[in-house]
């Protein structure tokens, strides 16, 4: 099997997986975090949400957050290199992203979502989808005036937990709308793990065959169905070289309940168990491409030791055998 010598990973834990929550997550615990994983060696990690803190109160924090980490000690001439990104689903919050940047704390990177399936994306938008493509055509422009890259993600690629199944080529057709609106870089997402290893191989292939820039593809995987790690190891093998990844597996929908309080989130949740769902654990990930030969340029120990207080924070076991099991020894012992 043919597989890229390197890959990049960014990790989405401090927004993507603590969305998921149903507690609210201290600000100073998304600091520290945030802090320790550009020191493991993340130039990509999701910061939080510039969206409606009504809907989801756990990004409430969304400015203190991005000016204590601007102005970290600890981080003090190490995010030069370093992307952060903030989600921006609807004009508004891009409009907060953008001022925030002119502010001079603000993100790298911004983030708009369309999914293939029109119902989701109503759901998850609040608009339908030929509003949302020219909502999408009017604001790049102003972020990237702003010097704010634009992230693209297509959503319920392999599958809608609302319609059912949807169709591969539709996500081309997106990615490439995305590119000739102006997108910076276009992520392609799993949303609730309907993926099977077969098919993203198959997505991936035809994505190639269609537009020859994978490093400006980002793989993103849900776990629900335990299948991650096939996922990503059919991605490999299709030549895809940018993933994401929450510690622990964390994330899934936005929660509806946090800190005691019935919130909206994004509606009722459309699976059954919240403990079933989250991402591809960034740990179980990161130590079996080290096992394949494959550069991630991440101190992988620093990251299992990022791994074991995540779980602290939230307060429960999370879905990583690494940060339990630890890496496989190098080098004999006797």
């Amino acid at each position: 099997m043919q597989y890229p010598k390197k890959v990049v990973i960014g990790d989405i834990t401090v927004r993507d997986g603590f969305q998921h929550e149903e507690k609210f997550i201290p600000t100073e615990a998304k600091l520290w975090l945030s802090e320790q994983l550009i020191l493991a060696g993340f130039k990509h990690i999701e910061v939080s949400n510039f969206g409606n803190p009504r809907g989801m109160p756990q990004f409430g924090d969304v400015d203190e957050l991005f000016k204590k980490i601007r102005n970290s000690k600890k981080l003090i001439g190490k995010l030069d290199d370093v992307s952060l990104t903030a989600i921006t689903i609807r004009e508004r919050a891009i409009e907060r992203a953008i001022q925030a940047k002119l502010d001079g704390y603000g993100p790298d990177r911004i983030l708009l979502m369309v999914s293939t399936s029109e119902a989701h994306h109503k759901i998850n938008s609040g608009i339908p989808l030929n509003e949302y493509w020219k909502m999408a055509e009017e604001w790049i422009p102003k972020a990237r005036d702003a010097g704010i890259k634009v992230n693209g993600t297509v959503s319920t690629i392999w599958g809608c937990p609302i319609e059912g199944p949807t169709e591969l080529k539709d996500a081309v057709d997106f990615t490439k709308r995305w590119f000739d609106i102006g997108a910076n870089d276009v992520e392609h997402a799993d949303h609730d793990g309907s993926a099977s290893p077969d098919r993203v191989y198959d997505y991936f292939s035809m994505l190639l065959d269609n537009i020859d820039n994978p490093h400006k593809q980002i793989v993103h995987f849900h776990t629900t169905r335990g299948w991650g790690l096939a996922n990503v190891l059919a991605a490999l093998q299709a030549g895809m070289t940018n993933y994401e990844s929450t510690m622990g597996g964390l994330g899934g929908q936005p929660a509806n309940f946090v800190s005691g309080v019935p919130v909206s989130g994004t509606g009722a949740y459309y699976y059954k168990d919240a403990s079933d769902v989250g991402l591809v654990s960034t740990e179980d990930m990161v130590v079996m491409m080290d096992e394949m030969g494959i550069e991630t340029n991440l101190d992988i120990d620093k990251i299992l030791e990022i791994g074991n207080m995540v779980e602290r924070i939230v307060g429960r076991r999370l879905r990583s055998e690494a940060i339990k099991n630890g890496r496989i020894p190098k080098f004999l012992k006797g």
